[in-house]
């Protein structure tokens, strides 16, 4: 029987050409979860705990979808590294890209399953159509998503 060795994963992967213009962002953010992850939940409701990392996630998001499909200053090339090395979130990029969706927080409060009556978070909906005037989605601490506001 012949023994197929496994590979052996090394830390040397090649960054494509301009991630030295936005590693320095990259890191600072990475940072900030870091931080982020390792804060103490003293007095904070059991949701209450994510909302910093949700945030940081969505920021690191942006700033890539912004520099590639808003200002293009990033190639395609070095906006996939980023997907594949799991500084953006594919999806939630993916959803941005669609119309009604384009200041979407995070994946879950568009979830059906995740929410009361098998609707969308309160964050989805527009300000005009509010009864409560001030809302944090449960899920992300955020204040309000919709497109339309």
């Amino acid at each position: 029987a012949v023994r197929i060795m496994p590979k052996v994963k090394t830390n040397r992967v090649k960054t494509p050409e301009g991630w030295e213009l936005i590693e320095p962002t990259i890191l600072e953010l990475q940072a900030k979860m870091r931080e982020a992850e390792n804060d103490t939940h003293d007095g904070k409701r059991k949701c209450e705990t994510m909302w910093p990392i949700f945030k940081i996630a969505h920021q690191r998001s942006r700033y890539i979808f912004d520099l590639y499909h808003r200002r293009n200053e990033i190639s395609k090339e070095l906006f996939e590294f980023c997907l594949d090395q799991g500084y953006a979130d594919r999806n939630l990029i993916a959803k941005w890209k669609k119309p009604g969706y384009e200041r979407l927080c995070c994946l879950r409060c568009m979830q059906p399953r995740d929410h009361n009556f098998q609707t969308t978070c309160v964050c989805r909906v527009p300000k005009n159509l509010r009864e409560e005037k001030v809302i944090e989605c449960v899920h992300c601490g955020c204040g309000g998503c919709a497109s339309g506001d």
